[in-house]
């Protein structure tokens, strides 16, 4: 596996709304997956959590997160992240899961009565797959 920088054409992946499944550790040490929205931004991710989902319990007691970005226009080529939450805030006045829903849907969130939380997620390693292949691989 690689480390960051990504390459322009990865980056420009990441940049698009494309579909994304994000691995989280339970307090047991085991994995579980998730859909998810994300920004890429300045070399990192931002992710938005309801306040009340188990996936943020996750990573508050774990920060080690890996987030697998899918091109929607063909899902054999993909972009894997391997990283950690290296800061978490409150998402004052929803402004972040705003952004994201307007990347993903071009509307504001629509679901304004819970908190929600945005985590930036520090990329320290990736690998790409199909048309991303990531030349540092093994075999």
């Amino acid at each position: 596996m690689s480390k960051p920088p990504l390459p322009p054409e990865a980056q420009e992946l990441l940049r698009k709304p494309n579909p994304c499944v994000m691995a989280t550790l339970r307090s047991d040490g085991s994995p579980v997956s998730t859909p998810t929205w994300y920004l890429w931004e300045d070399g990192r991710v931002l992710i938005n959590l309801d306040e009340g989902r188990v996936r943020l319990r996750h990573l508050r007691n774990d920060p080690r997160v890996t987030l697998t970005v899918l091109d929607s226009d063909n899902w054999y080529t993909h972009v894997t992240l391997i990283g950690r939450v290296a800061e978490m805030r409150d998402d004052e006045g929803l402004a972040d899961i705003d952004r994201l829903s307007r990347h993903y849907g071009g509307d504001a969130y629509p679901n304004r009565e819970r908190p929600r939380v945005s985590a930036w997620v520090e990329v320290e390693r990736w690998h790409g797959w199909g048309a991303l292949k990531d030349n540092d691989q093994t075999g």
